[in-house]
């Protein structure tokens, strides 16, 4: 049978306060709220315990059920919140639609109610609860703002290669790299209110939608620091203040259309094929007219095959400088095959140790 009794028949409770609890034992995001007119600031003799818990109405985006859409809601102690009571005129019921942010005159005196009792909000006084990314106010600047500003990476050394000179008889140089540095990108922010929408949680926290007009942003911070940052010609920004680890289950494919620099303070390792599978090579090519430059300021080049072959395959002329002495060891044959004229120099004796010295040749000229 149709029922006429039904919620708001008779019209609404209205009220408006101040949140003073949200440690819903039952994690369910009540509140507990000391309203306007209906509960004393006394808390002596209406503590925060004894306030009612608050029902709190989430968006039509939040489904409400099995942990699906944002829960718990995002309202601390301190907040003016909007509502009525369910039950009508026993205000036991209360039910929580909205935020009223405003401009508070004064921090929270915990002594009293209508304040947080933990003496954290508000933040600032004669300000206005907008958030300082969003409102751009060069007066309250945003410290999270001037740190990212105060700590922007400048100057970071590339790669820097010393030309290399063969002796004068072979002629060839190698010309030295420009050495360049790079910096990060100036903080592209420049907001304008109220374009830039911000969301900021207690710990620090923060996600800018910024659709300032020809300033359009997206910016994701972690409170450490780690963020993201898209600036309005698309360049983006990474940074991580902690370690990086990158866990991929199928390929990668990367295409640089432009230069690419890396700069390593500390070692740097590749481990090819791990699992040992037939055909997986490390492949490197260089396209025309570019090089290959490999240096170590002070330290060994090492190359170790296990089980292989070492090849090189030489187009042009093969020069190699050593500045000390040069040992080679085969436990094999060791076989030379000149197609033209082999020159050896040598400053001092030339001494030859083994079983046998053989010499063949159409002619051999001595003391020439």
């Amino acid at each position: 049978m149709y029922n006429n009794n039904f919620l708001g028949k008779n019209g609404f409770i209205w009220f408006n306060g101040v949140v003073e609890d949200r440690q819903d034992p039952e994690k369910l995001g009540r509140l507990r709220v000391r309203c306007v007119g209906i509960h004393t600031d006394d808390k002596n003799l209406l503590p925060t315990a004894d306030l009612p818990w608050s029902q709190v109405i989430h968006p039509i985006t939040s489904s409400g059920i099995s942990g699906l859409g944002q829960s718990p809601s995002f309202i601390v102690e301190g907040s003016w919140v909007f509502g009525y009571f369910r039950d009508g005129s026993n205000c036991q019921e209360p039910m929580v639609i909205g935020t009223l942010p405003g401009k508070p005159t004064e921090l929270a005196d915990t002594s009293k109610g209508f304040y947080d009792p933990n003496g954290v909000y508000p933040k600032y006084k004669d300000e206005v609860d907008t958030n300082r990314l969003a409102t751009n106010d060069s007066n309250n600047p945003h410290l999270g703002l001037e740190l990212r500003k105060a700590t922007r990476k400048l100057d970071v050394p590339t790669a820097d290669f010393d030309i290399i000179t063969i002796d004068s008889h072979v002629g060839n140089q190698i010309a030295a790299s420009d050495g360049d540095t790079w910096s990060q990108p100036t903080i592209p922010y420049n907001a304008t209110y109220p374009y830039n929408h911000v969301f900021e949680s207690e710990s620090g926290h923060i996600i800018e939608i910024d659709d300032t007009l020809d300033n359009e942003r997206l910016h994701t911070q972690h409170r450490t620091g780690t963020s993201q940052e898209i600036s309005p010609d698309g360049t983006q920004v990474n940074i991580v203040k902690g370690d990086h680890y990158n866990i991929l289950s199928g390929k990668r494919q990367e295409v640089i259309e432009g230069n690419a620099d890396i700069t390593i303070d500390g070692r740097h390792k590749v481990y090819i094929n791990k699992s040992g599978t037939l055909d997986n090579h490390y492949d490197i090519q260089i396209g025309p007219n570019a090089s290959i430059n490999i240096q170590v300021d002070k330290g060994n080049i090492n190359l170790v095959t296990k089980d292989g072959q070492l090849n090189a395959n030489v187009g042009g002329d093969y020069n190699l400088k050593v500045s000390g002495d040069m040992n080679v060891k085969v436990d094999g044959a060791f076989k030379e095959d000149i197609a033209k004229t082999k020159t050896s120099n040598t400053q001092q004796a030339v001494l030859h140790t083994g079983q046998t010295f053989k010499v063949l040749a159409n002619r051999i000229d001595l003391n020439e």
